[in-house]
C-alpha cells in the first residue's frame, strides 16, 4: 500500500508506441499483423515466399508501387494536416479520414486504410482528442515511413511492416506440436465479418499462441475450442517480429481436461513485457499476459488488478468494466489472490481467464 493507503497504478506506457486493443470493443483489424484482409484486391499475395512465376513476380511489383505510391500520398497527407493544425481535423470529422481511407484501398493498402479509417475516432471525442490523434497520427508516419525504407530494414521487422500495411502472410515453421491449453476463446464482430481470437499456451515450448478464425457477418466461425481444456496439435507460426499468430496445422486428440497453467508475472512484469514488444513492432496493440497472484480491488469508477506481493497494480481496461466476466473474476477472488490470463496494453488489461490460487479449474471471463 501507499502512505494514503490506496495501491499504487503503474503509470500508463507512452501511447506514442500504439494504442490498445485490449481498450476497444473493435478486436482484431483485417491487415494488421498477418490478418487477412477477406475481399481486397491482392490478398491473395503471400509476402512470406517468393513468388512462383514471372506474372506473380510482376504482380507483387506492381502491388508494390502502388502502395508505395498510397503510403508517399498518406505522408504528404499527415505533413499538410500537421501543418494546418490539429483543429482542422476535429471541424471536418471523420470524412478527413474515411475520404483518405478510400485512397489507401484504392493503393491496396488496407491496413494503412484502416489505420487511416480509425483516426477519425479520436477527433471531437473527449478532452484528449488532441492528443491521441495525434500519437495515432506518429503511428501511422511510422507505418508509412518504415514501408518506404523497407529494404533497410531487419527481415522479422520488414515481414511486420508488409503485413502491417495489409499483405498477406504464410504460416512458414517450423511447427511445433505440444499439448496447448485453451486459455480464452472470444468473438467480435462488424459490418462485414465475425473474428475469433483462441488464446493458447504450449505446456513444453512455453509458447503463447493466437489462432484466428472468420465468419460471415452474424454467422460463429468454425474452429471452437472450449476454455481450459488442453489440446495435443501441431501449430506453425507465421512471420514477423514477436508475432504470437499460429496456424493449426494437424490435431492429435480431441481436447482433454488439464491441470496445466501458464506460469505467471507482476503487474510491473506485464508492463515490461509490453515494452519489450514495441521494441521489435512499435504498432502492438496489446500483449497476452498471465498476472499470478493479483488481487481485483476498487479504484473509483473503475478497477485494478493489484500485486497481492508489491505495490503495484494494473488498471482494468474501460470495455472490460461492462463485462459480467469482470465480476466473475471478482467473485473468484473473494479479496484473495488469484491467477488472471489477459491482453495487456497502453491503457489497461483486459482479463479473458483466471484461476483460483488453489485447486481449481479455469474460470472463462470473456
Amino acid at each position: 500500500m501507499t502512505d494514503q493507503g490506496v495501491r499504487r497504478t503503474v503509470d500508463q506506457v507512452p501511447a506514442t508506441a500504439c494504442d490498445a486493443a485490449s481498450d476497444r470493443s473493435r478486436g482484431p483489424v483485417p491487415g494488421e499483423a498477418g490478418e487477412p484482409v477477406p475481399g481486397e484486391a491482392g490478398a491473395e499475395l503471400a509476402v512470406s515466399a517468393p513468388p512462383v512465376s514471372p506474372a506473380a513476380l510482376r504482380r507483387a511489383e506492381r502491388r508494390a508501387e502502388r502502395i508505395t505510391a498510397g503510403a508517399t500520398e498518406l505522408e504528404q497527407r499527415l505533413a499538410d494536416l500537421l501543418r494546418g493544425g490539429l483543429i482542422t481535423a476535429e471541424q471536418t470529422g471523420p470524412s478527413l479520414w474515411e475520404e483518405t481511407a478510400a485512397r489507401m484501398v484504392d493503393a491496396q493498402a488496407p491496413g494503412l486504410a484502416n489505420r487511416a479509417r480509425e483516426l477519425g475516432a479520436p477527433a471531437g471525442s473527449g478532452a484528449d482528442a488532441p492528443v491521441r490523434l495525434l500519437e495515432e497520427c506518429a503511428l501511422l508516419h511510422l507505418l508509412a515511413r518504415a514501408w518506404l525504407r523497407r529494404d533497410r530494414l531487419p527481415e522479422p521487422l520488414a515481414a511486420t511492416v508488409r503485413s502491417r500495411v495489409g499483405l498477406t502472410t504464410s504460416p512458414d515453421g517450423p511447427a511445433i506440436r505440444d499439448d496447448w491449453l485453451v486459455l480464452a476463446q472470444y468473438d467480435t464482430s462488424d459490418s462485414r465479418l465475425t473474428t475469433r481470437r483462441i488464446w493458447l499456451y504450449g505446456a513444453a515450448s512455453g509458447r503463447t499462441a493466437l489462432l484466428l478464425s472468420y465468419g460471415a457477418a452474424g454467422r460463429a466461425p468454425d474452429l471452437t475450442l472450449p476454455a481450459g481444456l488442453a489440446l495435443d496439435a501441431e501449430l506453425t507460426p507465421y512471420p514477423g517480429a514477436v508475432q504470437p499468430r499460429m496456424a493449426l496445422t494437424e490435431r492429435f486428440a480431441p481436447p482433454a481436461a488439464t491441470t496445466v497453467r501458464p506460469p505467471g508475472t507482476t503487474t510491473s512484469g506485464a508492463l515490461a513485457r509490453y515494452g519489450a514488444a514495441l521494441r521489435d513492432d512499435p504498432w502492438r496493440e496489446s500483449v497476452p499476459v498471465t498476472l499470478d497472484r493479483v488481487v481485483p480491488v476498487p479504484d473509483g469508477d473503475g478497477w485494478q488488478l493489484a500485486d497481492a506481493d508489491e505495490d503495484h497494480a494494473l488498471p482494468v481496461g474501460e470495455a472490460a468494466r461492462t463485462r459480467p466476466g469482470l465480476w466473475r473474476l471478482v467473485a473468484l477472488s473473494g479479496g484473495a489472490p488469484v491467477r488472471v490470463f489477459g491482453e495487456c496494453g497502453p491503457r489497461g488489461f483486459t482479463p479473458l481467464a483466471a484461476w483460483p490460487q488453489g485447486p481449481g479449474e479455469a474460470v472463462p471471463l470473456c
